[in-house]
């Protein structure tokens, strides 16, 4: 392999000549060999750090930062961070997530591509760190602890917006009108896994929809904390080194590039030490995996069977199910979905943990928590969007089965309470269910009601909804 020799304040380092890291991004390559899952996975972090860069770079250019420059180097400069966003350069970002806890090689990695991409367009030599200088002008007002941080924001606000509001949306709107498809077909209700008094299969899955509903206003609220960016703070906070002008005029132009409301913290000291607002963010995806995880098990024991389980629903068949049992078909949607929602339980706690992590002026849990939440997002959003189109879309009621066992369902006797009172209605129902008969049967046998009454008591549809008010 050719290489070519870079150095960063510890010495020279040789680098393969045909990648654009310098010598700080190789050392880490040696230092740090745990795990294989790097930045590139889902290229959020590393389109985040391009946004970042060009709006750092635009930013020090208007304030007259990079005045040593010129017009050349500074659209040099701007080319290569435009490059980095887009992903022609993502095959130089080799970097793990298991690093340095504040990011900084990660920092480092984008200034070194970017300066030497810069400087391959300038007609220069890579490595010379000449005209575009990885620390002096990528860096320009910048410190590894507010310039990751600040990507790890404007990564998860993306991300959001791309992959997980969509097919979240598109999930509830599809069982949304399964709720409306479905409300009058009066099914068992059920609780404690034992069967309770009536309701309609539309209301079952109206809940499932007001979950999603509350999980999704939880999640978008708590963005509006994740819009916060440390840019500005530099090392810890004070803004050592930067324009006084320029945390938020970075702000402004990532705000202006990306489509969305970023702007500097308040706090550049919290921004730094704390990342609370990934915490409340990853408990929110926490609440809706929960919501998921209810919502997909739900789904698998009603469509459970097909002749010895519950079995009301019926959910599309997409592959077999056994290696052994032939014609056997399994809920394997209801299933990736569920092991998505111990995923994100998983990072969740990592998050929570690592977000109490701050000592003084820093936390250095930071790759983790973004790439913890950043997978929370993925997977949510693709679950979602397979459960949505490999399921949901195609759930249908058995009616037949769906009446029979309302037939058999004892609780109806919860209708009578009003008129002859609990104990009796408690006595017809374990009449009912010793002898093996119907309720009406029980309730005929023991004189407790009339023919009439029963019929006129006891209606199904009618146990769905509170009791009308009687008129005077």
């Amino acid at each position: 392999m050719t290489t070519r020799r870079e150095t960063d304040s510890m010495g020279a380092v040789e680098v393969p000549a045909d990648r654009y890291w310098g010598a700080q991004t190789q050392r880490s390559i040696g230092n740090f060999p745990i795990g294989r899952d790097t930045f590139v996975w889902g290229r959020s972090m590393i389109r985040a750090l391009g946004l970042l860069k060009l709006g750092a770079a635009r930013a020090n250019r208007e304030l007259g930062e990079l005045s040593a420059l010129d017009d050349t180097a500074l659209d040099a400069l701007e080319q290569a961070a435009r490059e980095v966003v887009a992903g022609d350069l993502d095959e130089h970002f080799p970097l793990v997530v298991f690093q340095t806890g504040s990011g900084t090689q990660s920092n480092m990695n984008s200034n070194e591509v970017i300066s030497n991409r810069a400087i391959e367009i300038t007609g220069g030599q890579m490595g010379s760190k000449s005209p575009v200088h990885p620390n002096d002008h990528c860096n320009r007002g910048q410190s590894s602890n507010d310039t990751f941080p600040t990507a790890m924001h404007v990564a998860v606000v993306l991300d959001l917006h791309e992959y997980l509001y969509g097919p979240v949306g598109r999930l509830r709107d599809t069982l949304d009108a399964k709720a409306a498809e479905f409300a009058e077909i009066v099914k068992v209700g059920r609780t404690h896994l034992q069967d309770a008094t009536p309701v309609t299969l539309g209301q079952e899955i109206g809940g499932w929809v007001a979950q999603l509903d509350f999980a999704l206003a939880g999640v978008r609220h708590a963005e509006q904390g994740v819009l916060d960016l440390a840019i500005g703070g530099t090392a810890v906070g004070t803004g050592l080194n930067a324009h006084p002008a320029f945390g938020a005029l970075c702000a402004a132009k990532i705000a202006e590039e990306t489509g969305h409301e970023f702007r500097q913290a308040g706090n550049l000291f919290a921004a730094l030490s704390a990342h609370d607002a990934l915490v409340a963010l990853s408990s929110a995806l926490r609440v809706l995996a929960m919501a998921l995880m209810k919502i997909a098990n739900d789904v698998r024991w009603l469509a459970s069977g097909p002749r010895n389980g519950i079995g009301e629903i019926r959910i599309p068949e997409n592959e077999p199910g056994s290696s052994i049992m032939p014609g056997k078909v399994n809920p394997t949607q209801c299933e990736a979905m569920t092991m998505v929602a111990t995923r994100v339980f998983g990072n969740d706690a990592t998050v929570g943990f690592a977000g109490s992590q701050g000592n003084f002026q820093l936390n250095v849990f930071k790759p983790v928590m973004a790439h913890a939440v950043l997978e929370s997002i993925r997977l949510i959003g693709d679950a979602c969007g397979a459960f949505d189109e490999h399921c949901a879309s195609g759930i249908e009621p058995d009616t037949e089965r769906i009446a029979a066992g309302l037939e058999r369902n004892l609780m109806q006797v919860t209708a009578l309470n009003p008129h002859i009172g609990y104990d009796k209605a408690a006595e017809i129902a374990k009449k009912a269910h010793k002898d093996g008969t119907t309720l009406k049967e029980a309730a005929l046998a023991l004189g407790h009601v009339s023919e009439e009454q029963f019929d006129a008591w006891v209606v199904p549809i009618d146990m769905t909804h509170p009791r009308e008010a009687k008129e005077d």
